[in-house]
C-alpha cells in the first residue's frame, strides 16, 4: 500500500484512468464487433456506414495510445477488406 501522500493519490488517479481506458477499450471492441455483425448479416450498405463511424472511433483510441497504432490498422484493413469482399 502506498505510504506518502504522493502515493497514494497517484494511485487513486491511476485507478480512475485505469477505469476510463477500459471503457475506451469497450467502445472500440463494440465498434469494430458491430461492422463484423453487419459483415455477416450481408448487410454491405449497413457495413460500409458502419465502417465510416468506427474508423473514427478506432483511430482516437490508437491516438490516445490505448491501443497500439498497428493494432487499429490492423483492423481497419482487415474490416475495409471484409466489406470490399462481399461484392
Amino acid at each position: 500500500m502506498a505510504n506518502t501522500a504522493q502515493a497514494r493519490k497517484r494511485a487513486r488517479q491511476n485507478d480512475d484512468q485505469r477505469l476510463h481506458n477500459m471503457a475506451l477499450r469497450s467502445e472500440y471492441r463494440t465498434a469494430v464487433k458491430k461492422v463484423r455483425k453487419a459483415v455477416d448479416a450481408g448487410d454491405k450498405t449497413a457495413a460500409q456506414a458502419l465502417l465510416q463511424t468506427s474508423m473514427s472511433v478506432i483511430d482516437s483510441i490508437a491516438d490516445k495510445r490505448i491501443v497500439h497504432k498497428n493494432k487499429a490498422a490492423r483492423h481497419k484493413s482487415r474490416l475495409s477488406a471484409a466489406i470490399k469482399a462481399m461484392a
